[in-house]
């Protein structure tokens, strides 16, 4: 298995779509759209798999092979097994919630260990989020996420995860990813602020509101494109797009 990290640690910036959409002949379609814009990594959503199952999971890795998948369980019990299922089927990375047991934690990062993946923990809702990614980090996982949730946004407007950039960055040696309801403007901030790991979903590539494609396909592909634009714009990373082994 490759050294977790040793990808990541050239600095280049990486885009994410985060395909929150009800079925799979959506997300595909969604997807290609994205893969043409210029994004790297494809995240099978939290509504996917819920829609979908492991199905999404295996027909991205099919379809996407040379793409980094994503699969954003938010696991909060049973890391090892929910892990285990979502790497079996051909995810790159799973997502575990900060929030849950340490020993969920510990398990998913073994199962990761087992099958060659890795582990991204997200710490949306955690009052001390810089304590608590340095615990992450001790456990073994291999990027933090730093996210404000759906809800969260919503009921407090105007909160975004930039607002907890620097305190996770100055706590962890750890890549960064920023999620949840960035704008073109965040986005293009985020690298030069510590996190080159980047999230377009809603409301730029899914709706606000729903869980579907934030608009008709040529609208989508370019404001896709412009947020890759602006994510990468002046940078020059030293390994290929995709960034890790798919």
């Amino acid at each position: 298995m490759p050294e977790p990290l040793q990808p990541l640690r050239d600095g280049g910036p990486r885009v994410q779509i985060s395909l929150d959409l009800p079925d799979l002949p959506t997300a595909l379609a969604t997807a290609e759209i994205a893969v043409r814009a210029g994004v790297d990594w494809l995240e099978a959503g939290t509504p996917l798999i819920l829609g979908e199952g492991l199905h999404a999971v295996r027909a991205l890795r099919e379809r996407f092979p040379q793409h980094p998948i994503i699969a954003d369980l938010k696991t909060m019990d049973a890391g090892f097994l929910e892990a285990e299922m979502m790497f079996r089927a051909g995810a790159t990375f799973v997502v575990v919630m900060a929030l849950a047991h340490e020993h969920t934690v510990r398990e998913a990062v073994r199962a990761a260990r087992r099958y060659g993946g890795w582990v991204m923990a997200d710490i949306m809702l955690c009052r001390d989020k810089a304590a608590v990614a340095r615990r992450m980090a001790e456990l073994g996982v291999d990027v933090i996420v730093v996210h404000t949730g759906y809800d969260e946004r919503h009921a407090e407007p105007g909160l975004t995860p930039l607002d907890d950039l620097a305190a996770v960055r100055a706590a962890v040696d750890l890549p960064l990813q920023v999620v949840g309801g960035l704008t073109l403007a965040q986005a293009a901030q985020a690298p030069a602020l510590g996190a080159p790991l980047t999230v377009i979903g809603a409301p730029l590539a899914v709706d606000d509101r729903e869980f579907r494609p934030g608009a008709d396909d040529e609208a989508l592909h370019d404001v896709i494109a412009e947020f890759v634009r602006r994510v990468k714009v002046g940078a020059a990373p030293t390994l290929p797009a995709e960034g890790v082994q798919a």
